[in-house]
């Protein structure tokens, strides 16, 4: 049986050989539906690994609960005159703190103040934090240091900075920023000269990422100084100007970071964050809370559905190609009708006439399934060098490839079926007769 079995295998093999763009044309329809299933769930996986390394740069185990603008009258006069407040209050922090769970609490505050040094103005975030920030946020430093607890507790505190990779090309093109000062604020309505301790190592998170939108600004373009110390040079009113005015608000907190202890609990103590935050501001909607984990659950539930329906189409193009290797082989069977009277004849029976069959029809679908698989590695390789100049991140499932593979032979056995039943059916002496 065995002898017989590679026999008819290298028969099949020659019978392809001796029709080598028929039978490429027939596997053509494998081929792109293997291709396209391995192309589309490489995309969806990467999109889903991209998410991840984000969630994990943001840190697994953070939620982020930011002030929001609440909805406000759309009377010009009325927002130039009044001062708007909302968002995160001191007693906020002080609520959060007795959350279960809660490891680490850090308070942000944007005060929104110009960054500039000598008489270059960077486009940077002037923050006001407290010494945890750089753990809970995930900020490593490229050279430097931090800003100690006692620089922050100290009587004034310190007037130390540690700055973003970004703010410090901006602000130091040409020169190595540590020890070196820059001024926070407007001459004539409150300044204060801070000195460079540390530089932070690029955190690869773009404005334009899911991460980047999540924060809603460049971490890279931060400058990171004592909270106190803001405090005590910037109130917390803030006046910007604006066409026909300008606009006056209060904020005492922009940001607040938790840190829970675990990352099951993650999602249970946004829920709970979400509650005290709401009725202590009487469900104004001034606060939102953000947990890093989501990115990876959207990320997750997208890739689904894209794999659900990309899959599913690129397995129509697997069906096309069936159908045409069914159409195909019941053209071969009418081709080869008197080969397949003249082995009946010499003792074959209808089961060695449709194994003959079913090889043909499973090599012709392997072999489109190899090239497709080739085809479709090599696709996903290449997407990242076409788009975003290599930033576009694509990832190879071993399931989509050991599923594509084992796919296409199916179809080569199931659409294969008919066409060797129909030649194993033939009458021996009218096929014999056949010209």
């Amino acid at each position: 049986m065995f002898n017989f079995l590679v026999e008819t295998f290298l028969l099949g093999l020659k019978n392809l050989h001796l029709h080598k763009l028929r039978s490429l044309l027939t596997a053509l329809g494998i081929i792109i539906g293997v291709m396209a299933v391995i192309v589309m769930v490489a995309i969806g996986e990467g999109a889903k690994q991209t998410a991840r390394a984000q969630m994990e740069q943001l840190g697994a185990t953070n939620i982020m609960v930011r002030s929001v603008k609440p909805p406000e009258s759309n009377d010009a006069s009325q927002k130039t005159q009044r001062v708007l407040t909302y968002g995160l209050k001191r007693e906020d922090v002080k609520r959060l703190k007795e959350i279960p769970h809660v490891k680490t609490v850090v308070s942000l505050r944007d005060t929104e103040q110009k960054v500039i040094r000598d008489h270059v103005r960077a486009t940077a975030n002037a923050m006001g934090t407290t010494p945890d920030a750089f753990s809970v946020m995930r900020l490593s430093l490229e050279r430097g240091r931090y800003f100690t607890e006692y620089e922050y507790e100290a009587d004034p505190p310190a007037q130390v900075c540690v700055i973003g990779s970004e703010a410090a090309r901006q602000l130091f093109p040409f020169a190595d920023p540590l020890g070196e000062t820059v001024m926070i604020g407007t001459p004539g309505r409150g300044t204060v000269m801070l000195t460079v301790v540390g530089v932070l190592a690029p955190t690869g998170l773009s404005a334009e990422s899911a991460a980047g939108k999540f924060v809603e600004r460049n971490l890279d373009q931060d400058v990171y100084f004592p909270l106190s110390l803001a405090e005590d040079t910037f109130s917390d009113n803030i006046s910007k100007p604006v066409p026909g005015g300008f606009e006056r608000k209060l904020i005492e907190l922009s940001d607040v970071w938790l840190q829970v202890d675990d990352v099951k609990h993650v999602e249970d103590v946004a829920g709970i964050v979400e509650n005290v935050v709401k009725t202590a501001h009487g469900n104004v909607a001034d606060v939102e809370v953000k947990a890093p984990i989501q990115i990876l659950r959207q990320a997750e539930r997208l890739n689904r559905v894209f794999n659900f329906v990309m899959v599913g189409i690129a397995s129509f193009s697997l069906v096309v190609g069936g159908i045409g290797i069914m159409n195909i082989m019941l053209a071969t069977v009418t081709e080869r009708t008197k080969e397949i009277g003249i082995r009946r004849a010499l003792g074959a029976k209808r089961k060695h006439i449709i194994l003959q069959f079913l090889i043909e029809t499973t090599v012709i679908s392997l072999t489109g399934g190899l090239i497709g698989i080739g085809l479709g590695v090599g696709g996903a390789k290449l997407i990242p060098l076409l788009a975003d100049g290599g930033d576009y991140r694509t990832a190879v499932t071993t399931w989509s490839v050991l599923g594509s593979f084992i796919v296409s032979g199916a179809i080569g056995i199931g659409f294969g079926l008919y066409p060797a039943y129909k030649a194993a059916q033939m009458n021996p002496i009218d096929a014999l007769r056949h010209a």
